[in-house]
């Protein structure tokens, strides 16, 4: 085994969002997490285990699909516990879905305190999409862009996790992850509306009670 290889840590990562944004399409992209689950699945949540070979050694990500429906509210929060990262995540096709970003964050501190946040928004490959600069912020350190169905930065948000967690800022993967094939094609037409739309929108702020530094 090389010494990349070696598995060094493991955390638990919270997956976190409204319903329909694209959370469980995220996580199951990793061919590793559908085939190996640490722990029993309980209503409410899924969790999966995700492997990353970075310049570091192998990390494992044990990412619990936290369920967004209204109605697990009072059950979701005991998932909650013992988490050390997290990923909250909206659709940009949905002004609704960014706005519960704060209702998200805000609950998520209140368990887990200060622990590492990125925010994600999914679904940019979508090529009909809303005026965005009308409601949606983009100004933020901790926020990525991303399609789950075409694999467009499938990996940035971990890496990003792993080197607030590790404390190392250079940390990178040495090996791509094994992702099941494109739903859909990413293409240099759409890429480059995305950045246009980045661009005009890069001015708003998020909610100031999303943490920048998190």
């Amino acid at each position: 085994m090389q010494p990349q290889e070696k598995e060094v840590a493991s955390f638990k990562l919270l997956l976190l969002g409204d319903g329909a944004t694209g959370k469980t399409t995220f996580v199951k992209r990793h061919l590793t997490g559908e085939f190996e689950k640490r722990y029993i699945a309980s209503p409410g949540a899924m969790p999966h285990s995700l492997l990353f070979h970075t310049s570091r050694g192998c990390y494992r990500f044990i990412v619990w699909d936290i369920a967004g429906q209204e109605t697990l509210d009072g059950l979701r929060e005991g998932y909650y516990t013992e988490g050390q990262c997290a990923i909250i995540m909206f659709d940009v096709n949905s002004r609704t879905t960014y706005k519960n970003v704060t209702s998200w964050h805000r609950d998520l501190v209140r368990v887990c305190g200060n622990i590492p946040i990125v925010i994600c928004g999914n679904k940019v490959d979508i090529e009909h999409r809303k005026d965005w600069p009308k409601w949606f912020d983009f100004h933020s350190k901790n926020y990525i862009e991303m399609s789950a169905k075409s694999n467009y930065n499938f990996e940035r948000p971990f890496v990003y996790l792993l080197r607030k967690l590790v404390d190392d800022p250079n940390l990178k993967l040495v090996q791509s992850p094994a992702l099941k094939p494109p739903q859909v094609v990413f293409t240099d037409e759409i890429r480059r509306q995305v950045e246009s739309d980045l661009m005009e929108a890069s001015s708003y702020p998020l909610p100031t009670s999303v943490d920048d530094d998190s």
